[in-house]
């Protein structure tokens, strides 16, 4: 048989055979979901914490340089990401995905989101800069964080050997594509679903709210930005 005709009666299966999806109560790990149609279904808020202009760190500096860019906010990400109970789930390159789920899974995200840029505006940034003095002083670490929360429907893909869980629903897309929006200083970004179910410490400073209203055009929908951080 070719490759070809294998991939013919794959594909085949995979529209024809019926799903097993059975209600979650953790964050599933790979080997908690069989290869083929077996699925987990949970509702969970996603985060996805993604850096800017990676393109140009990688391209316009040392690799020593931007490999130590890439770790420290890594680093900073999981650590934080980790203590507010959430569970990465991917790294990919520059970013990363965590999943939270529980009653306070949409006010654990957010106070992910502000403290990751505590990290970077207080941490990161100034560590740099003190140990490369002679950098230009107007290069700094920017990144941005997107959060949505809704069901999903977590399945299996890829081959043996060599597979990883994919998340289907609104949540993973509407939260990756968030972490794209870099407007301003604006670096935490939260759907109006999650915005709306934020305990208070996680949407007050000070009485004031930490979170404004903004039009989200590629969709048309209201999201809710942050330039505010958060000490961990």
């Amino acid at each position: 048989m070719s490759l070809a005709d294998d991939l013919q009666s794959e594909v085949e299966a995979i529209f024809a055979t019926r799903w097993k999806a059975r209600d979650g109560q953790k964050v599933p790990e790979a080997p908690d979901v069989q290869l083929g149609n077996d699925a987990v279904k949970l509702t969970a808020t996603v985060l996805y914490a993604d850096l800017a202009e990676s393109t140009r760190l990688v391209t316009s500096y040392p690799p020593h340089f931007a490999a130590e860019i890439y770790k420290s906010y890594l680093h900073c990400a999981a650590k934080v990401i980790s203590n507010n109970g959430g569970v990465i789930t991917a790294y990919d390159g520059d970013r990363i995905m965590a999943v939270f789920i529980g009653n306070l899974k949409n006010t654990s995200a957010a106070k992910s989101a502000l403290q990751i840029n505590y990290c970077v505006t207080q941490i990161i940034n100034p560590k740099m800069h003190n140990q490369y003095p002679d950098l230009d002083s107007s290069f700094i670490v920017r990144q941005a964080v997107g959060i949505d929360t809704s069901e999903l429907f977590v399945a299996r893909t890829g081959i043996r050997g060599a597979n990883d869980l994919v998340w289907v629903g609104r949540a993973a897309n509407y939260a990756a594509k968030l972490c794209e929006e870099r407007t301003g200083a604006y670096s935490s970004w939260i759907t109006e679903d999650v915005y709306k179910v934020l305990a208070a410490e996680a949407k007050l400073s000070q009485g004031k709210d930490m979170w404004e209203r903004a039009l989200w055009l590629d969709y048309g929908i209201y999201v809710y930005r942050s330039s505010y951080w958060w000490k961990p």
